[in-house]
């Protein structure tokens, strides 16, 4: 619980939410850990102009369906789910053209309204998405993250193309596994992180590259690269390698923004109108094609699992946070069922 506006997050009992006619009651298995929530028990900038508290964070989790609203029909209790985070209105012009992704009104869960850092969440059904038995729980917490990488990746045709992905945090790795796995032929993969530089190369990179050390137009002309990459997937936020990427890209070569800087970011813009460049902003999953796509994409082989690097039991959340702040991991679970070794 977010219970006060300062940095810090708290261990406490609250009511079980009751389920209005069109939601339903989820009993939380796993939840993963976000740079969202980061922000918020930081209690940042940015926390303090969209959070109120107090506030049940997280956004990113699976469980069992255990109660549902009067007027529910197409869930019902005992379903394996996970959920959409963002929470839209349904009416806006957006919204009633099929384009809820990019609805202006959009409530995020555990941002706006109560999330998954507890035993029981509450959500429009709208929102849930029923998990295939192929699909494991620690994988299914890890839904929402992996949309983000789908909508990114597959925002541009991959097949043959070389592809730079700057920031390896979980989502740039889980677009790293995508990308071979679709067919492209080099994915080079840079961030400033050894530990996720080698995961990286777990995923399927082909060079995972610190930037400080190597250059990337060496490693370009080591892999044949002679006019650029085709395809640019900015993850990490940094301005930086966003100008990197410009500099790198072949012309008429396509860029999928994801990664969020932290104030305006310096952009050499002759890079993009003299080279035609194409750039597209990405925010969260299309609803519901791309949730979708990453099911029938895991159900065809997609391996993703590696991502995956630690989990915890609830009660040691501090910990976790504390992992997640230090870099040396990948994906940081929250394990809901488990209470053992409590120590908040």
């Amino acid at each position: 619980m977010k219970r006060r506006a300062e940095p810090g997050l708290w261990l406490e009992d609250v009511p079980v939410p009751d389920c209005a006619p069109h939601e339903v009651r989820i009993r939380v298995r796993y939840a993963s850990l976000c740079g969202t929530d980061l922000h918020i028990v930081s209690w940042d900038q940015w926390a303090q102009a969209n959070v109120r508290v107090p506030r049940i964070i997280g956004h990113e989790f699976m469980g069992t369906i255990e109660a549902v609203g009067d007027q529910v029909a197409e869930h019902r209790v005992g379903e394996r789910v996970s959920v959409e985070g963002h929470v839209v209105c349904g009416h806006c012009r957006n919204c009633r053209a099929g384009r809820r992704h990019l609805c202006q009104s959009a409530v995020g869960i555990g941002i706006g309204r109560d999330g998954a850092f507890a035993e029981r969440v509450v959500v429009p059904e709208s929102n849930v998405f029923v998990l295939p038995d192929a699909v494991p729980d620690r994988l299914g917490s890890c839904f929402d993250p992996l949309g983000n990488a789908v909508h990114t990746a597959l925002s541009f045709d991959l097949h043959g193309e070389d592809v730079l992905i700057t920031g390896a945090g979980p989502i740039g790795l889980m677009a790293c596994a995508l990308c071979r796995f679709v067919g492209a032929r080099h994915v080079v993969v840079t961030d400033l992180n050894e530990y996720r530089l080698a995961l990286a190369r777990e995923m399927g990179a082909t060079r995972a590259v610190d930037p400080r050390a190597e250059p990337l137009d060496g490693v370009m002309r080591e892999l044949g690269m002679h006019e650029g990459f085709d395809v640019g997937l900015e993850m990490s936020g940094n301005g930086e390698a966003l100008r990197e990427m410009l500099r790198l890209m072949i012309h008429g070569g396509h860029v999928a923004l994801l990664g969020i800087g932290g104030g305006e970011i310096p952009t050499d813009w002759n890079q993009v109108i003299f080279k035609g460049l194409q750039l597209k902003g990405i925010y969260g999953r299309e609803m519901y094609e791309t949730w979708y796509k990453m099911t029938t994409l895991l159900q065809a082989g997609l391996d993703v699992s590696k991502v995956i690097t630690h989990t915890f039991p609830a009660g040691r959340f501090a910990e976790a946070f504390d992992l997640v702040r230090s870099g040396s991991c990948g994906k940081v679970l929250l394990d809901w069922t488990d209470w053992t070794d409590w120590t908040a």
